[in-house]
């Protein structure tokens, strides 16, 4: 065992017994076919015979994202180019955390029991998971999650509003401006946001979002980047906002939809269409931090 693979028994300031030194971590995965995939696990395991999920202990070095991504893996042959992390939440425990990180498929999986760590595996609708004799504190925490099954947090850009809030000499080079406002938001989508943050409340919560740049006049050109999809306006950037709101809320009901402008008309049309509304200068303190 090296200092870092995180392997051993800590025990929290509640006196609870937990497994992984640096804390552990578990996937959530959903598949809209199939439900959620559990993991029974086997007698000899720590709360062994309970239903969970694929996950273990963080290693010294890694993310909870890291860390559930891998576990995944090596215990359900979930390859991780097969998930699209969306959102985590944390259970301190103080001295010692679980975080499960919520994921949908991005294509069909193929699981399968890869080490004796697991009994089984079993894709549950999610209606049906409580009947399940679960780990206690996955029992504890599913109410919660349940609720964010599938969900995604859509950030949808007035580009040229946020970018036209700070005087960084954006009226000179409005497609350069634009470019560096994308790689931003890139690093957002990367590193994920807090959800009290984009006003969804849940201190414990983090979401990895799907972002939405919206152009138009000289900027109309700026290609995508990753994690980060851009859009021309056919006609003016706010009916190409309500309408890229109004398409998502279609396509994906449930999703958390919030729009980032400082026009007032404008956040009054999303606020109509069932979105959040958040600030130009929030945002940049957000990609900033």
């Amino acid at each position: 065992m090296t200092p870092d693979d995180g392997d051993g028994f800590v025990y929290c300031e509640r006196g609870h017994r937990h497994w992984g030194l640096f804390g552990a971590a578990g996937l959530l995965l959903t598949d809209p076919e199939r439900g959620v995939l559990l993991q029974h696990r086997a007698w000899w395991t720590h709360h062994g015979e309970t239903w969970a999920l694929p996950g273990g202990a963080r290693r010294g070095h890694e993310s909870a994202r890291e860390a559930a991504t891998r576990e995944a893996e090596e215990e359900a042959a979930v390859p991780s180019a097969a998930v699209r992390p969306t959102a985590e939440s944390v259970v301190d425990h103080g001295g010692w955390s679980y975080t499960t990180v919520l994921a949908n498929t991005r294509h069909p999986v193929r699981e399968r029991v890869v080490n004796e760590e697991s009994a089984e595996l079993r894709w549950v609708p999610p209606d049906e998971v409580g009947s399940f004799p679960l780990h206690a504190d996955f029992a504890a925490a599913w109410p919660a999650l349940h609720a964010q099954l599938g969900r995604e947090l859509v950030l949808v850009v007035d580009a040229a509003n946020v970018v036209g809030s700070r005087p960084d000499g954006w009226w000179r080079d409005r497609a350069g401006a634009a470019e560096r406002l994308r790689d931003r938001l890139s690093g957002l989508a990367r590193d994920g946001v807090r959800s009290a943050d984009v006003g969804l409340g849940g201190a414990d919560w983090s979401w990895w979002p799907r972002v939405q740049m919206v152009v138009e006049g000289q900027a109309r050109d700026v290609p995508p980047a990753d994690e980060v999809e851009v859009i021309a306006a056919v006609r003016d950037g706010d009916s190409q906002i309500v309408e890229s709101v109004r398409k998502t809320r279609d396509a994906r009901p449930d999703d958390h939809v919030v729009v980032v402008t400082a026009d007032r008309e404008l956040r009054a049309r999303v606020t109509a269409e069932g979105a959040r509304v958040l600030g130009p200068a929030t945002l940049l303190n957000l990609v900033d931090g």
